[in-house]
């Protein structure tokens, strides 16, 4: 009986204990690990913006001043892909509710439909409490060419003009320095459960 037991303390010490240990420190590792900088060059940062929110006010960087930031495009008569991304930001955003480093910006990529009362009927039908949470709407080559040089949301040519739509399910993540540190489906329940960590590790880092 004793032998027993010394051979079960044996294993237990040389097989459980360092697969164990080893398991939580990479747990630990994942926790702490830095999330990539993204973008067209180490240097890439989000582009100075200003455009109108719900409530008829100029938003854009200027407001984003020590914050992190969760950005997409969207446009209010999208009927499946923008409601399921509306849907999951929410659940960001009450998890980051009383968080004041955390803002969302949804910019509209139909701004001649989508005006600031449009955008507030929007807000309205999917109760977005918008003190930190901004839909926004502006001249339309102006949304286009931030949407493609600066988050980088697609890949697509396009001036901006009439003929052209952009339509992307993307979630941006922007860190203090404006620079891109993720992108998510916002239609993925499992991404944006990423996006909710990742956050908390870009938090991490300051």
């Amino acid at each position: 009986m004793r032998n027993r037991r010394t051979i079960l303390l044996f294993a237990l010490m040389v097989f459980v204990l360092p697969v164990t240990a080893w398991s939580l420190l990479n747990l630990y590792e994942k926790k702490l690990e830095r999330l990539p900088v993204l973008g067209k060059t180490k240097s890439h940062r989000i582009e100075d913006f200003s455009f109108t929110n719900q409530d008829g006010a100029q938003r854009g960087t200027a407001n984003w001043d020590n914050k992190i930031a969760v950005v997409n495009f969207f446009f209010t008569h999208c009927p499946v892909i923008c409601p399921a991304m509306t849907k999951n930001l929410k659940t960001v955003n009450k998890v980051y509710e009383n968080d004041d480093e955390i803002l969302f910006n949804s910019i509209s990529v139909d701004p001649d439909r989508d005006n600031p009362d449009q955008l507030k009927a929007y807000a309205r039908r999917f109760h977005i409490e918008t003190a930190k949470w901004e839909l926004l709407t502006g001249n339309k080559r102006d949304i286009y060419k931030l949407a493609r040089n600066s988050f980088m949301v697609v890949a697509t040519d396009g001036d901006g003009g009439p003929e052209d739509f952009i339509h992307s399910e993307r979630l941006v993540l922007i860190d203090k320095q404006r620079r891109i540190r993720g992108y998510y489906n916002g239609t993925s329940g499992k991404e944006t459960e990423q996006l909710i960590m990742d956050i908390k590790k870009l938090k991490n880092e300051h």
